[in-house]
C-alpha cells in the first residue's frame, strides 16, 4: 500500500475545495497520461479515463473536489467572514491554519478564530455558538482595517483552504481532512497503475470518473459515456453510531438519503467481496448523497451501486485505515479483472 498512500498525501497536499480544482485535476490528468492512458478533461473540469477491457462498460467515480471556504467580506477590522464551500461547518474548523488564494496568484495563510476569541477577555466565549457569522479568518500578515487588507489583493471570492493535517500512524490509521473522497481518488489511480505494470487483462470495459462538483450535489449529473452499463461511486463508508462499518472495513451502502442502490448490483457487490474473503460491511447511510445518485437524477439510466473505505468523522478531522483502502481496492479489482 506505499505507492497508494504516497498518491494520497500528494493528492491531499493539492487544495481543492469545490469550484477550486484544476491543480488537482491537471494533476490526475498528468498520472494518468504518465501509466501510458489517454485521459479527458470535461468542459467543467472532470477527468474521464478508459482503463480498457470490453463488454458492459462500468464507471467507477470518485471526487476530487473537497469542503471549503470563501471571502464573503472583507469587514471594517481587516479579518474576513467566511462562507462554507459544501457541507463544511464552522465549529469544525475552529482554531485551523488556512490559506487564502487571490485571483492575483497570491497566498497569504491565517488561523479561523471565533469573534474575540481570547478568553481572558470574552467571558461568553465557551457559550457562543460557532457559525460562519461569530468566526473570522485572521490574518498572519499587518493588516487592521479593511484597506489594509484590500491592499494585500484580498477580495470576496477567494477561496480559503484548510491546513489538512496528515499522517499515518504505526498501527496504520490515515488521518487528515478530505479522505473524504481522495482517498478514493488514490485507490482508483492506484488500480490503474496495477492494471499496466502488472499487465491485467479486464473483464469488462473500465471507466473511472473522477468528478470535481460532488460535494455540491452534480459532480456526476454529465459527462458519463453514453455506453455505460454500470456506475460504482467509490466514496467514503459511514462509520458512526447505528451502523457496522469500521475504518479497516470495506463498506457496500444499500441506501443512503436519495433512496436504495440497485439491487442487483449490490448483490454482486456482496457476492463479490465474499468470494474474496473481504472484510466488509452493508450499512444504511441516513445523511447521504453519492456521485451515482446525481448519475441518476441526471435521467441517465443506469445501475448503480456505492463502496468505500470506513471513514470516522465524516466533514471534520476524518480518519481510516490502510485495511480499509486494501479492502476497497481489492473489491474493485475483483468486481473487474479476471
Amino acid at each position: 500500500m506505499e505507492k497508494l498512500l504516497d498518491r494520497l498525501k500528494k493528492i491531499i497536499s493539492i487544495d481543492s475545495p469545490t469550484g477550486f480544482t484544476k491543480k488537482a485535476a491537471d494533476y490526475t490528468m498528468e498520472t494518468l497520461r504518465e501509466l501510458g492512458y489517454s485521459p479527458e478533461m470535461t468542459t467543467k473540469g472532470c477527468v474521464l479515463c478508459c482503463l480498457g477491457g470490453e463488454g458492459d462498460p462500468v464507471v467507477f467515480s470518485a471526487h476530487l473536489d473537497t469542503l471549503g471556504g470563501m471571502v464573503a467580506e472583507v469587514k471594517g477590522n481587516g479579518r474576513l467572514r467566511l462562507t462554507r464551500i459544501g457541507g463544511m461547518m464552522a465549529n469544525n474548523a475552529e482554531c485551523e491554519n488556512a490559506r487564502v488564494y487571490t485571483r492575483g496568484g497570491k497566498v497569504y495563510e491565517g488561523c479561523f478564530q471565533m469573534n474575540d476569541p481570547s478568553v481572558h477577555v470574552n467571558g461568553e466565549y465557551a457559550k457562543q455558538e460557532r457559525n460562519w457569522d461569530n468566526m473570522e479568518l485572521v490574518l498572519d500578515e499587518k493588516t487592521n482595517s479593511k484597506d489594509d487588507t484590500e491592499k494585500l489583493g484580498i477580495a470576496t471570492g477567494d477561496y480559503v483552504c484548510f491546513d489538512p493535517r496528515f499522517r499515518v500512524t504505526e498501527s496504520g490509521y490515515i488521518k487528515s481532512r478530505f479522505l473524504d473522497d481522495k482517498l478514493s481518488v488514490a485507490i482508483l489511480l492506484d488500480y490503474a497503475r496495477r492494471i499496466k505494470e502488472e499487465n491485467l487483462a479486464l473483464s469488462r470495459k473500465v471507466y473511472i470518473y473522477i468528478t470535481v462538483f460532488e460535494e455540491v450535489g452534480h459532480g456526476c449529473a454529465s459527462g458519463i459515456p453514453a455506453d455505460a452499463k454500470d456506475i460504482i461511486s467509490v466514496d467514503m463508508g459511514c462509520v458512526g453510531m447505528g451502523l457496522a462499518c469500521r475504518e479497516d472495513q470495506v463498506s457496500i451502502c444499500v441506501k443512503d438519503s436519495a433512496g436504495p442502490y440497485n439491487y442487483e448490483l449490490t448483490g454482486e457487490l456482496i457476492g463479490t467481496a465474499k468470494k474474496l474473503g473481504l472484510d466488509y460491511a452493508l450499512d444504511v447511510y441516513p445523511y447521504y448523497g453519492s456521485d451515482a445518485d446525481a448519475a441518476l437524477g441526471a435521467g441517465y439510466d443506469l445501475r448503480h451501486g456505492l463502496i468505500g473505505a470506513g471513514v470516522y468523522a465524516s466533514h471534520g478531522y476524518e480518519r481510516s485505515h490502510v485495511k480499509g483502502a486494501e479492502n476497497t481496492l481489492k473489491l474493485v479489482m475483483g468486481l473487474t479483472v479476471k
